[in-house]
C-alpha cells in the first residue's frame, strides 16, 4: 500500500508523512491513503502514556524496515493528526 514512501524513502533517504491515527482499534494496521496523501492508521493501543504513538512507531518500523529511533513524530503527539519524519542515516 505504501510502495510510493518506501521508493521516496530509498532514494531520498528520509520522508514526511502525514498520519491519523485511530486509538482503540480491534488490530494495529495500515488502513488507507486519504485523497489528500494523509495515511490512515489504526492503532489498538490506547492514546494515554505514549503508548498509542509507541505502537505507531513500531507498525511504521516494521512497515518502512527501519529502526524505530529513525522514526520522528514531528508535530501532534497529542493529537490523531501526526507529523512523522522516517529517516535512513
Amino acid at each position: 500500500m505504501l510502495t510510493k514512501e518506501k521508493e521516496k524513502l530509498n532514494n531520498e533517504k528520509k520522508i514526511y508523512l502525514r498520519i491519523k491515527v485511530n486509538p482503540k482499534a480491534s488490530k494495529s494496521k495500515i488502513k488507507n491513503i486519504l485523497a489528500d496523501k494523509t495515511i490512515k492508521i489504526d492503532i489498538a493501543s490506547l492514546p494515554e502514556k505514549g503508548r498509542a504513538n509507541a505502537e505507531l512507531i513500531k507498525l511504521l518500523s516494521k512497515e518502512f524496515c527501519v529502526e524505530k529511533n529513525k522514526i520522528k513524530i514531528i508535530s501532534g503527539s497529542k493529537n490523531k493528526l501526526k507529523l512523522v519524519k522516517i529517516t535512513t542515516i
